[in-house]
């Protein structure tokens, strides 16, 4: 039995609406992963990287094209059918951390337990995933007490605590000196291998572009090497 790709991308398109005019920020962009595999999405500021990652994630949609997830051809589902497959299968993590600032490391780690289908155990499954961000000593501090290496790690354990098929990360090391940023990189790969999940990356950095087993290089809205 084949195993569906973990994404498949075929010929996307985004344009947006700038007075009066519409502007293409990708250009029939077509590529697949595998499952388990790391991608890196590289290239500089105003190529589409941010735009494709968003429609990755369901937060965004193609102005044409098609893009399955795990096989779901996620271009045809309705809100709340994207809303439930964006909060069981896709885990994202953003470079500015996004946790709430009111709530402790364990409260913003329960959050995504608590959309959709509320889950009784989210208390204990908040707490592994943070024991696996090597944070049990942390459940109670909020984001402010926390480094910003903590709070990131706190943002993956948010992302993996549904145990998704996929993390999708934007920058998730720019906010970060490059000591922590290896440690968060070399975290990811670790839980990777151990929850076997796909993991797409949008980066600037050399160093992070390095951890991923291929590169998608992009330039104005176009893939510029063999994605197949």
């Amino acid at each position: 039995m084949t195993h569906p790709n973990a994404i498949e991308a075929i010929d996307l398109t985004r344009s947006l609406p700038l007075g009066g005019e519409s502007i293409p920020i990708l250009k029939g962009v077509s590529f697949t992963v595998d499952p388990g595999e790391w991608i890196a999405l590289t290239g500089p500021s105003g190529s589409g990287k941010s735009t494709l990652l968003g429609i990755l994630a369901g937060l965004d949609s193609p102005t044409s094209g098609r893009i399955l997830v795990g096989g779901v051809d996620v271009t045809r589902l309705g809100e709340r059918a994207m809303a439930r497959l964006r909060n069981e299968k896709i885990g994202v993590v953003f470079q500015s951390f996004n946790l709430i600032p009111s709530l402790t490391a364990q409260e913003n780690v329960e959050a995504p337990l608590h959309v959709g289908s509320s889950r009784s155990n989210a208390r204990d499954a908040a707490r592994e995933v943070l024991g696996l961000v090597g944070l049990s000593d942390r459940l109670g501090h909020r984001p402010h007490q926390l480094s910003g290496g903590q709070q990131q790690r706190v943002a993956i354990a948010r992302a993996l605590v549904t145990r998704p098929a996929l993390l999708i990360a934007d920058e998730p090391t720019g906010n970060l000196d490059s000591t922590t940023g290896a440690q968060v990189l070399d975290l990811i790969e670790s839980l990777r291998r151990d929850l076997k999940f796909t993991v797409v990356v949008a980066t600037h950095d050399p160093e992070v572009a390095a951890h991923a087993d291929r590169n998608l290089h992009m330039i104005d809205g176009l893939l510029t090497e063999p994605a197949r």
